[in-house]
């Protein structure tokens, strides 16, 4: 038996007298499947997360901490946990990433700031491991191993290793630096929804306790969507201002708060750049191709303003892109 012919009768269990349709969704960028179950009127979201392949533990767990705290997230209806198959509520089809045009963008990313500030206050559970130094480390290892290594085959000379050193040490202290804060970690415009007239959060799975910039550089400074100079500038206030009101930070100076977040964004953005290729090479993934430049070009603009990072920058722009955009050519060939 498939494993598809296993879900259906997952899904039979529960709806066996009704008249049902399954519609398959867009995978994301994990190996989990989403369906759209349509019976009798009602419609509901398919999971098949496979437990060889994904722990779905924290999953579940995380679903509850979440909950309790008042977030709209995806409510588990129904669950076959050994094989991986959730019947989960249906919070549209609406995200972020659909409402970036519309006039109230500014009003709807200060509403998700404060959520984000929200989440950040969310006590710690047992399923949150701590973003640190090693958990930072293996990260911009990403970077080096699935993009350097393996997609654009470029051997690092003795001094452009010790460059890439240096510069991922300094990412990984200004990280660690901050406070430490429940991070959802993939904050952006793609796992953001719009359902009957308030945000829903998906994919909180690997949630984490870490830097207090993370999620808001998840936010504002999103792999799919670029705002512009003077609305991030906004923004980014803004968000200093609400983790000031909320008593998440003291004594730290904007200046400070900056740093903080222009450097966290460039390690997420290496990991992210890193992650792309991964997609590629590992799993067939090409619809991600298209968006390793433009997270490169984030880096290059960010380093360029901190004279400690310039030489990074250059790296990336002179050494790291031009062999990016001669491997991507060939995969178009």
């Amino acid at each position: 038996m498939t494993r598809f012919e296993r879900l259906q009768l997952f899904i039979n269990t529960h709806f066996s007298e009704q008249q049902c349709t399954l519609a398959a969704i867009t995978a994301d960028a994990s190996f989990r499947c989403y369906y759209r179950l349509n019976c009798a009127n009602n419609s509901f979201i398919v999971m098949d997360s496979d437990p060889l392949k994904v722990n779905n533990a924290p999953y579940i767990s995380l679903n509850s901490v979440f909950t309790q705290q008042g977030f709209l997230l995806p409510a588990i209806i129904a669950s076959d946990e050994q094989q991986g198959f959730f019947i989960l509520s249906d919070l549209g089809s609406t995200h972020l990433a659909d409402m970036l045009d519309d006039e109230h963008r500014t009003e709807y990313y200060q509403q998700l700031i404060k959520l984000s500030v929200q989440w950040a206050k969310t006590p710690a559970a047992a399923a949150m491991q701590a973003y640190d130094k090693k958990f930072i480390a293996v990260e911009l290892g990403i970077f080096s191993q699935w993009l350097m290594h393996d997609f654009i085959d470029c051997e690092l000379t003795a001094e452009q290793q010790m460059l890439w050193q240096t510069s991922c040490d300094l990412l990984s202290n200004t990280m660690l630096a901050q406070p430490s804060v429940t991070m959802h970690r993939d904050y952006h415009s793609r796992n953001i929804m719009r359902c009957n007239q308030q945000w829903a959060i998906i994919d909180y799975q690997d949630a984490v306790r870490g830097p207090l910039c993370y999620d808001l550089v998840s936010l504002l400074r999103d792999c799919y969507f670029k705002l512009p100079e003077s609305e991030l500038t906004h923004l980014v206030k803004y968000g200093y201002d609400e983790f000031n009101r909320q008593g998440l930070i003291a004594n730290v100076t904007f200046n400070e708060f900056k740093y903080w977040f222009d450097l966290t964004g460039l390690q997420r953005h290496l990991k992210a750049a890193g992650i792309f290729c991964r997609l590629y090479l590992r799993d067939g993934k090409k619809g991600y191709l298209a968006n390793i430049l433009p997270t490169l070009a984030y880096i290059v603009e960010v380093a360029a303003n901190y004279s400690e990072l310039q030489a990074l920058g250059l790296f990336i722009q002179n050494t790291i892109a031009p062999k990016v955009v001669e491997r991507l050519a060939k995969e178009r060939t």
